[in-house]
């Protein structure tokens, strides 16, 4: 259990509370916590997960000292067929599985870790080949870790990207996003659109639709939490022909089939 606050008399009732009730031992300071490792500094606190890479590396067992310096190669298009059959999966479908957690601190493997783990039902040689790359990339940044400062505006700026047709056997496109408070990354996600888009600017409308829900239910949370936010939040992408079909509901020819996504963005802005 994790027990925080900005009031250290009431923790410490809280905690005496709790002795009284169960059987409970008091660890001190936040360190450690089901493979996270948290830092504290004058400057901010600093979450990592190096111990359970280092573990994951070692069940692994690569045969060689070998790092990268990208999780996945550019432009890679895996497909079910690609490769031999594993004989036995069951390896490849724990090593993706540690990685879904190991990305819960690292943003960086999102993509190939959402492409990776849609082959677990039948994974090939060529896709634990990638999975293996990926591997090697943990091992040469091992000591990355995410930075939360403590001395930090309280305002949301989101970054929202698709990529158009992007996966070969169903032509769906996958939206991405971030979203940072201030100086803190808090929120990330990479994840296959359910139809699939006729342009780019509608893959780019249905990733920013995603992101918008995010960033309203992140608006909620907060002022949950105390935090009033008065001010609009910016959601920054990188297409134009998205944006013009976000603010001007006149452009009905372009949204007439994704009317649901284009309308919710709208009424959000």
């Amino acid at each position: 259990m994790i027990i925080t606050g900005d009031d250290p008399e009431y923790i410490a009732f809280v905690k005496a509370r709790l002795r009284d009730q169960f059987l409970m031992t008091d660890l001190g300071p936040l360190r450690y916590f089901l493979g996270i490792e948290v830092s504290c500094t004058s400057d901010g606190f600093y979450i990592s997960q190096e111990k359970y890479i280092q573990d994951l590396l070692a069940r692994a067992a690569l045969g060689d000292e070998r790092t990268v310096e990208t999780p996945m190669e550019l432009n890679v298009k895996l497909q079910l067929t690609d490769g031999d059959p594993l004989s036995d999966p069951t390896r490849y479908r724990h090593l993706v599985g540690s990685l879904v957690y190991l990305a819960v601190t690292r943003p960086d493997i999102s993509y190939p870790v959402h492409i990776l783990s849609q082959f677990v039902s039948a994974p090939t040689t060529v896709h634990y080949s990638h999975l293996l790359r990926v591997l090697r990339y943990l091992r040469g940044t091992i000591t990355r870790r995410l930075f939360f400062p403590r001395s930090s505006s309280l305002q949301l700026q989101c970054y929202s990207d698709a990529t158009w047709a992007s996966d070969p056997s169903d032509r769906r496109s996958l939206s991405a996003y971030c979203v940072f408070l201030g100086g803190s990354l808090i929120a990330w996600k990479t994840k296959k659109q359910i139809a699939v888009s006729r342009s780019s600017v509608e893959a780019e409308l249905r990733a920013m639709a995603l992101l918008t829900a995010e960033v309203t239910w992140l608006r909620w949370l907060l002022a949950d939490f105390g935090v009033a936010i008065i001010t609009p939040s910016l959601v920054l992408s990188d297409s134009t022909g998205a944006i013009s079909v976000a603010r001007d509901p006149v452009k009905h020819e372009l949204t007439k089939h994704i009317g649901v996504d284009a309308f919710y963005t709208r009424a959000q802005v």
